[in-house]
């Protein structure tokens, strides 16, 4: 192919739109994910996904912004998860199913009892391809406000991840790093409704941090090769898309796999030659 080729899709404006929103939510979600991963949450960000639905339904029958409704029904679901996983003997894994699916159910039942011009394909599986200013808009100051939340206290967020004993002890407010972050996921759920959509976002909220955990040692440097991670990703199945006329969200999924195996891959292969260096130093 020649030059004109493969520039052919930054002259589209709404290729120009999809790459302008790849970028901006590969920033909280890859963030996010680093904490997802690390705390073991990350049926928490798929119950959180999932449960919007009936939130965005309900928005729109109240003809309220859909923002709205995700978030609300976002927090429900996760503050609904808390509460019985703390005050039962099932575990916090099972009521999250139990939860998410029930609140998903809800959500289709809604949906098919309604008229709407909205495509339940376009909620499920995102629409990047006709994003809008308004949704880069919300998507953008979303990706600040949980970006900058997160970079400025993640060390607060990794001692509540893996010692909130310890957090408690040394005087941070462990419930407010515990709803912030439950409320952090939902806003970033929201935030990729148009780019990757219900079903899809869990892809975007795990799997950058697990190449990241894959690939460095030191937390802060998995945040910031979490996001290169995310952010190159999305643009390049965002921009392969244009060429295999397919949709972009899976395709971003799809290469997001693909690295984490490679770096799975890798890390066994180093694990592997370290173990016969020290049987051979022995």
């Amino acid at each position: 192919m020649d030059m004109q080729t493969l520039l052919m899709p930054f002259t589209f404006g709404f290729m120009q739109n999809a790459f302008l929103i790849s970028i901006i939510v590969s920033v909280p979600t890859a963030l996010l994910s680093c904490f997802l991963v690390m705390k073991g949450w990350a049926l928490m960000g798929d119950a959180v996904s999932h449960a919007v639905l009936p939130g965005i339904v309900l928005a729109y029958i109240l003809g309220l912004p859909l923002i709205i409704g995700a978030f609300a029904a976002g927090m429900t679901c996760a503050l609904a998860t808390g509460y019985l996983s703390n005050n039962s003997r099932v575990k916090q894994d099972t009521v999250m199913g139990v939860v998410f699916s029930g609140m998903f159910g809800v959500g289709i039942v809604l949906y098919v009892s309604v008229e709407t011009n909205a495509h339940l394909d376009h909620i499920l599986f995102g629409n990047m391809l006709g994003v809008d200013v308004s949704e880069l808009w919300t998507a953008g100051i979303v990706s600040v406000g949980v970006g900058l939340m997160l970079v400025l206290k993640w060390k607060d967020w990794l001692l509540h991840s893996f010692d909130p004993a310890q957090a408690q002890a040394s005087g941070l407010w462990v419930n407010w790093l515990h709803y912030g972050l439950l409320a952090a996921l939902s806003l970033t759920i929201v935030a990729t409704l148009s780019a990757a959509g219900l079903i899809l976002a869990i892809g975007l909220l795990i799997a950058p941090g697990a190449i990241a955990f894959l690939l460095v040692r030191k937390f802060s440097t998995m945040l910031w090769v979490s996001v290169l991670v995310c952010m190159i990703s999305m643009l390049l199945g965002t921009y392969a898309s244009f060429f295999l006329d397919s949709a972009p969200a899976p395709t971003i999924i799809l290469i997001l796999t693909t690295v984490f195996i490679t770096a799975f891959v890798r890390r066994q292969i180093l694990a592997r030659r370290m173990s016969m260096r020290r049987v051979g130093e022995s």
